[in-house]
């Protein structure tokens, strides 16, 4: 597993983030990452061939479909989708597969390695964004309030 400092490295490095299975829904967790991620600076690529655009970017139907380089290939897919990704996160000579909370698949970890890659599973990219770098306090996260005390119930 990437420890801290590899985190660190990884984020504060790369910026082209390429997200396989982005969805348009706005609530769905790959949505939030990725626009949490776009809002700080980084470039988002969809990778869907459901849509067309997300997140005012142009949404590619596979990795080898874009054009630009790519430093990082986000997997919001099942562990069991992500060995193919891993191959074509290889051939167009990404830097960092990182497989999101959830998604562990060791043989993908060991194929990207060989190749040289970096390789992160079963974490979010937001998450580490924000622990790392400072951005806790995003959408109310950190609400600045420490206590063992319960709200008060309000009567209605």
């Amino acid at each position: 597993m990437a420890d801290i400092d590899t985190l660190r490295r990884i984020l504060g490095t790369h910026r082209v983030i390429a997200v396989v299975g982005l969805s348009a829904d706005w609530n769905r967790p790959s949505f939030f990452a990725a626009k949490y991620m776009q809002e700080h600076g980084y470039r988002i690529i969809p990778v869907n061939p459901r849509y067309e655009h997300i997140l005012g970017e142009r949404c590619y139907p596979s990795l080898t479909d874009i054009p630009d380089p790519v430093d990082v290939v986000d997997v919001f897919r099942r562990t069991e989708d992500v060995p193919p990704i891993a191959q074509q996160a290889v051939s167009i000579g990404a830097k960092v597969l990182w497989q999101q909370i959830g998604v562990r698949n060791e043989e993908a970890d060991g194929h990207v390695r060989a190749h040289g890659l970096d390789s992160v599973m079963d974490r979010c990219v937001k998450i580490e964004h924000a622990r790392l770098f400072g951005g806790l306090n995003w959408v109310g996260v950190n609400t600045r309030v420490i206590s063992a005390r319960r709200p008060r119930q309000l009567a209605y």
